[in-house]
């Protein structure tokens, strides 16, 4: 019983400063109110040490001869652009009603309404890059409720509205493990779509190269688009202009092979995306861990 009320009294300190960003901005216009968090958060990592020091150990592994003033200005605008996209999904609905700001193209959307109107399901791969959820709000808004992986958040305040968010752009929400496996595949089979984060270590995963150099890959979306015989589909949403509008490009399926080379390709494309904008990437998931 201690134990809990301990443990309880700790989310309340965590999602405190939070929380305290998210009401100071009230009142104001939705795109001024993203902005502010945004500012807010990449302030936080650029002059926080242990946050700045989370982010280098990552970034520089990939950048090590990158000048301090360039590493720290990208740290900065990663944190703006996290703060933003976590304002968005907080704040589902009003971010799904400004549809005019998304640029869609590509021909995986085709693929992926033809995979849906036929029964046949499909998975919609992506990463933490951009706007993520900006995908899923484009498929939603063609009558394409997308469900979606998650994992869970170990504190609560961050996992109730989080989650709220998530489920507002389409379900079902599935959490990773086992029963969420299950729950997947009951999903696919019933003709429906899913989206899927790839670029998280997976403890289990195959080492394949990630901005290059070998990272803990999950084969699971591969594997499960060979099974069932659907189309996966890499799709992104890139922030532009001042940040309140977003290129939401679906790119061709990925060709049916083997999942090995199937979850390559996609690690190339998102590859090839953060080293055209690495502010856009989420540095934080300590994604060459183990490998």
């Amino acid at each position: 019983m201690i134990f809990r009320s301990i443990r309880a009294t700790w989310h309340h300190f965590k999602y405190l400063p939070l929380l305290s960003a998210i009401t100071f901005s009230r009142g104001r216009s939705f795109a001024r109110r993203s902005q502010a968090l945004g500012v807010s958060i990449g302030w936080v990592l650029r002059w926080y040490p242990p946050a700045r020091r989370w982010f280098e150990r990552e970034f520089l592994k990939i950048f090590p001869d990158m000048p301090r003033d360039k590493r720290l200005n990208i740290c900065q605008r990663m944190g703006v652009h996290m703060g933003r996209t976590l304002f968005e999904i907080y704040h589902s609905k009003e971010f799904q009603a400004a549809s005019h700001k998304f640029h869609v193209s590509g021909e995986g959307l085709q693929t992926l309404e033809k995979a849906f109107a036929a029964g046949k399901g499909a998975i919609v791969v992506s990463g933490h890059f951009g706007q993520w959820e900006a995908v899923r709000a484009v498929l939603k808004k063609r009558g394409i409720e997308t469900g979606a992986v998650y994992r869970r958040q170990a504190n609560r305040h961050y996992q109730r509205r989080l989650l709220a968010g998530i489920q507002a752009t389409g379900n079902p929400i599935v959490s990773t493990g086992r029963a969420g496996t299950r729950a997947l595949v009951r999903h696919l089979k019933a003709g429906r779509v899913i989206a899927i984060m790839l670029d998280e270590k997976h403890p289990d995963g195959t080492r394949l190269p990630f901005l290059g150099k070998d990272a803990l890959t999950s084969l699971s979306a591969a594997n499960l688009a060979i099974k069932y015989g659907i189309p996966m589909v890499p799709a992104f949403g890139t922030r532009i202009a001042d940040g309140n509008e977003f290129d939401v490009e679906f790119e061709a399926a990925i060709p049916h092979s083997d999942s090995t080379t199937m979850t390559r390709a996609f690690n190339d494309s998102l590859s090839k995306r953060i080293l055209e904008n690495p502010d856009q990437w989420y540095w934080l998931l300590r994604r060459w861990d183990g490998a």
